[in-house]
């Protein structure tokens, strides 16, 4: 499938990026502009209601998106991640129900997990627990920060300590008793994204809203294409920024435009590390790859607005001619603290090696 995303959805977002960054856009309108254009149906079986295509696919179509606007890219991760939960989850009438309005985008997903991946990898504590009574389960704990959390309607999948058993996985529609989302946070930059917090005080959900009654299968299985879709949201801001250090170099500075090659290569080696690794499966079985080729492509992203400001200049802080730099370097910003954070990453990395090395 192409990289290039419909002409008319890239007008909109070159025309909105600035609003959606800074919270001046309707965030409400982000989930169904994106769906208009196809965009939650890429790598998903034309059988399931997709258009078909690889998980690749998936992650091209969101690097292109965040090389216009990393909230828009950031909205479509919240989605695109939570259909791969239906599409990897044993329960097929939640599949029945949901697969078809979130490819809609009728209905927003959030996906609520980094909190069990950090779990699984012996980060943090799971911050939700799920009391069986008979054929349903009370629901308590938080979920302190979660993106695409709809007003009109989402869903949001959640890990949870059930009793003695292993943790398993819950998918909690917006509306059900028990559900308390605070206001939209106050960020520096994604305002447009729907990003609040989650509370649950006596929430009564029935069993069939099960996603997985194993986390730690569950989060082997998804982690691939919900670490590979965050890598997707550094890829494509590189680019961007890449691509506008290019042109402000010009042939003013041989070292600064080797600087800008040696970044867009490491770029590209990178990329071909991910998808070699989403297509041949590797990653369920072996995350340090991925955690690592995810740190490195947050540092790239840094490096690459910072060249983008070496061939600006003084231009760079002249707002009447702002070419979105100052989004992008917010953009930048943003990555390493993505959960699960760089600095999270590369501790359970270096847990990981010292473990082998003892």
């Amino acid at each position: 499938m192409s990289d290039r995303l419909p002409g008319a959805l890239e007008r909109w977002l070159d025309a909105s990026a600035e609003d959606l960054d800074a919270g001046r856009a309707d965030p409400e309108s982000v989930v169904p502009e994106l769906a208009r254009h196809g965009l939650f149906g890429i790598g998903v079986a034309e059988a399931q209601g997709g258009s078909g295509g690889l998980p690749t696919d998936a992650v091209r179509a969101l690097s292109a998106l965040a090389e216009r606007s990393l909230t828009a890219a950031f909205v479509s991760w919240g989605q695109r991640t939570f259909i791969e939960y239906l599409l990897v989850s044993p329960n097929e009438a939640l599949r029945e129900r949901w697969l078809a309005p979130l490819i809609a985008g009728n209905l927003a997903g959030a996906t609520g997990l980094s909190n069990a991946i950090k779990f699984l990898s012996g980060i943090e504590e799971l911050q939700v627990t799920a009391t069986p009574r008979g054929r349903s389960f009370s629901v308590e704990g938080r979920a302190p920060w979660v993106t695409n959390l709809r007003k009109a309607g989402y869903l949001v999948a959640v890990a949870a300590h059930a009793a003695e058993a292993s943790p398993l996985v819950l998918a909690l529609p917006g509306d059900v008793a028990g559900m308390l989302r605070s206001d939209d946070f106050r960020l520096f930059g994604l305002g447009s994204s729907n990003t609040a917090a989650l509370r649950f005080e006596g929430l009564e959900l029935s069993s069939e809203y099960v996603l997985h009654p194993d986390a730690r299968c569950f989060v082997a299985e998804v982690r691939p294409m919900f670490l590979g879709l965050q890598c997707a949201l550094a890829i494509g801001l590189s680019r961007a920024s890449l691509q506008s250090a290019r042109e402000g170099a010009g042939a003013r500075s041989t070292a600064l435009v080797h600087r800008i090659e040696l970044a867009a290569q490491r770029l590209s080696e990178l990329v071909n590390e991910l998808e070699l690794g989403l297509a041949d499966g590797r990653f369920v079985e072996e995350a340090p790859p991925l955690f690592a080729i995810r740190i490195e492509l947050a540092r790239v992203a840094q490096a690459s607005v910072e060249l983008e400001l070496g061939a600006s200049g003084g231009s760079a802080y002249l707002s009447d001619r702002d070419r979105g730099f100052a989004r992008r370097w917010r953009e930048a910003a943003f990555l390493p603290i993505v959960s699960p954070s760089v600095v999270q990453l590369e501790q359970e990395l270096g847990r990981r090696a010292a473990v082998v090395a003892a």
